[in-house]
């Protein structure tokens, strides 16, 4: 289907004839653009990173496809070009994917350079400093809340699963991730949130307010509560009204809608304009692959301000720097593909041309205009943007539409009187700009296709941005191993190896003990404030097609402390829960050796939450037998392991597997659960106690050579400078 665009004034078509026959201008769907009408602030369409280790392996990446990557998402006109980007607060604790390194593992911690999204959010702001940070928690580190003050929760049902997060060391805990965003990287916060899904706290937001007004961060605006369950989703709205601390401390109504099925309540909307609180949607999904997703992004951000009047919107994700093995893995759900470092190869997703849509035709701070967007007759929405200079973008998408319909923009007010560029995508091609359209007695008529995306601007400046020669996708190299001595200076790295994806805990660089060089230490001692429910920190690497091969590393462990090697994972949880099925071989500090299959369901002991956290997880994983399951057992000869070094190595064979200590067979099995996965490397927890071992000498070999390997392939350049 072909497009056409006709002017009023001559009845003119630009462009060939659609399959069905399009309505007369005169019965064209006439939207007056009225620059004297005013309208809402707009505040931006962006993405989230995090709520999860969703840039994990990005970090990871050869130059110049690192940068390449980050152009397309965050480049002004050039590719996705967002507005607004979320982060996470990195809280050591599993937040959908995997987990991120909190500043603060202890309350006597302190390391602005843990971790990579300082990198990402400087990165993302060197390309665009018009573009606006926000950001909240997930999980959170274990310590907050055992001293001083914890807050009331208003909603109860949420008091027994998080009651500590809402307290004084919280509050203190944000205060010091902003002194370091400040101090660090010269970044300054636009918005923060009071925790992302995690329930309600009026005395928190209220004390936050007053903490961040007296350390000097009075223009990061509050937005709150960034819940998704209908009943309590905006239960909060109506009690701002009378409680004006609340009020005072909030500025921003905050909720996670899944538009266009959700629509804020008219009440609520209705309240937010009493008020003068915007609403913003702090989390939007749109799960789905191909030209659905496109459309599908511009369907949503149209709906989100048409129907429940949200000015800024942001979707989760922006970037997939995740294993293709783990949820949410980028297929559906981003817009740039990073799922393969060692390679250097990157996708884009025909998403990103729907976030281009908008991205590289509006800027924070324009104005919805008033009377200028709305639900198209045949099928679709639009939406209207004015600049302060008198631009205007008008973003049309006609998803539900099943033939051609017309549309009259009628110009007058001050606007822009120059011709209007044309961009469109369908299915068969994305994001072209077709003929400008001069305006003509104060109109342009167009006639939109169903199943298309339209930007019709009067500014100019936009492409389809791109890179030639990306590499191919190749396979994570076989053999491969680590060694940990080559990274230089850890904290340029943000403490972190390549090619490892923590699912919980922190598994930094640290200097070996008892021997030299640098080592992979789990750095996190407490079980966190979890988004998700807590089981034991591990972390994954390579490829879940490996089948026979030999994984071994070297552990020290500390007295009371467990550590293990893992092998053929083949699943890390359903984005909430995250025990992995595979293979571990597990040493103990008293000499205990456990070999052990983990068939990733929830076990009864790692259930905590409510029943609908329950339900939740009992619906995901409910396929047969779960938990770990002991194989075979031994002890190691002579007693004790703690103190000192042992290599452990799990060999893969078919349906035989092989637990070796020390060079020596210690355990062997049959079985057949699994044939394929991953490696990885785990540390032993218990309740709220959680092993700090430390790991060297990392291999992954073919099943019958267990030599130890050198570090395999050069490393990505640091994302953070050395400090002179």
């Amino acid at each position: 289907m072909s497009h056409r665009i006709c002017l009023t004034l001559l009845g003119l078509c630009l462009a060939g004839s659609t399959a069905a026959a399009a309505p007369e201008p005169n019965d064209a769907q006439r939207i007056v653009l009225d620059g004297r009408a005013g309208g809402q602030r707009f505040d931006g369409i962006g993405v989230v990173d995090g709520g999860g280790a969703t840039s994990v392996l990005l970090k990871d990446y050869p130059e110049p496809q690192r940068s390449q990557i980050l152009d397309l998402m965050y480049r002004p006109q050039f590719g996705a070009s967002v507005s607004a980007l979320l982060v996470e607060v990195p809280g050591d604790g599993n937040s959908t994917q995997g987990s991120m390194p909190s500043h603060m593992h202890t309350r006597d911690d302190l390391d602005y350079r843990r971790g990579y999204t300082w990198w990402v959010m400087q990165e993302a702001r060197r390309r665009n400093p018009r573009l606006t940070l926000d950001g909240a928690a997930w999980s959170a580190p274990g310590w907050l809340g055992t001293k001083g003050t914890v807050f009331t929760q208003d909603t109860p049902e949420h008091s027994r699963i998080e009651g500590t997060f809402f307290s004084q060391d919280t509050v203190d805990y944000y205060v010091s991730w902003l002194k370091g965003l400040r101090s660090h990287y010269g970044l300054e916060m636009d918005a923060l949130g009071a925790r992302n899904e995690k329930g309600v706290s009026y005395d928190f937001v209220i004390a936050l307010r007053k903490a961040l007004d007296a350390n000097g961060f009075g223009k990061v605006q509050l937005h709150g509560f960034d819940n998704w369950q209908d009943d309590w989703k905006f239960a909060f709205v109506h009690d701002m009204a009378s409680n004006d601390a609340l009020r005072r401390s909030l500025a921003i109504i905050g909720a996670h809608m899944n538009a266009p099925d959700y629509r804020a309540p008219a009440d609520v909307q209705a309240a937010a304009r009493a008020m003068g609180k915007p609403i913003w949607n702090t989390e939007q999904h749109v799960y789905k692959p191909g030209f659905d997703g496109l459309i599908g992004i511009v369907e949503a951000f149209n709906s989100n301000y048409v129907h429940s009047g949200a000015t800024k919107i942001v979707n989760w994700y922006g970037i997939a720097g995740v294993y293709e093995m783990e949820p949410y893995s980028g297929v559906k759900e981003a817009a740039v593909r990073a799922n393969w470092p060692w390679a250097g190869h990157y996708e884009i997703n025909p998403a990103l041309w729907g976030y281009a849509h908008y991205g590289q035709f509006s800027e924070v701070g324009w104005t919805y205009l008033k009377g200028a967007s709305g639900d198209l007759r045949a099928g679709g929405t639009f939406v209207t943007l004015t600049s302060p200079a008198q631009d205007y973008s008008v973003i049309a998408e006609t998803r539900t539409a099943t033939v051609p319909q017309t549309m009259t923009l009628a110009v007058s007010g001050g606007l822009s009187t120059n011709s209007v560029a044309v961009w469109r995508s369908d299915a068969k091609t994305q994001f072209v700009r077709l003929a400008d359209v001069p305006l003509k007695a104060g109109t342009v008529t167009l006639t939109l296709d169903p199943a298309a995306v339209y930007s019709i601007t009067t500014t100019r400046g936009q492409r389809k941005g791109g890179f030639a020669q990306v590499p191919a996708r190749a396979a994570f190299p076989l053999p491969y191993g680590d060694t940990f001595d080559d990274y230089g200076p850890a904290e340029t790295r943000g403490h972190l190896p390549r090619y490892f994806a923590d699912i919980a805990g922190a598994f930094e660089l640290a200097p070996c003990p008892g021997r030299s060089g640098g080592c992979l230490k789990q750095a996190v001692g407490a079980a966190p404030l979890s988004w998700a429910p807590n089981w034991q920190p591990y972390t994954i690497i390579g490829d879940d097609a490996w089948g026979d091969y030999t994984v071994a590393v070297d552990v020290h462990l500390a007295p009371g402390e467990r550590g293990a090697v893992m092998g053929r994972i083949n699943n890390v949880g359903t984005g909430y829960g995250y025990i992995p099925q595979g293979y571990l071989l597990e040493l103990d500090a008293d000499g205990t050796v456990r070999l052990a299959v983990s068939r990733g369901k929830e076990d009864k002991a790692a259930l905590v939450g409510d029943a609908e956290q329950q339900a939740i997880i009992k619906a995901a994983n409910d396929r047969g037998p779960g938990g770990v399951a002991v194989l075979a057992r031994g002890r190691i000869p002579g007693g004790a392991a703690s103190g000192g070094w042992h290599r452990l190595a799990l060999r893969f064979k078919g349906a035989q597997i092989s637990g070796i200590l020390d060079g020596k067979p210690i355990l062997k099995v049959q079985d057949a659960t699994y044939a394929r996965g991953m490696a990885g490397l785990l540390a032993g927890g218990s309740g709220n106690r959680w092993s700090q071992p430390v790991f060297d000498m990392l291999s992954v070999t073919p099943a019958e050579d267990m030599r130890p390997i050198a570090t395999t392939g050069p490393i990505a350049a640091p994302i953070y400078p050395i400090r002179r």
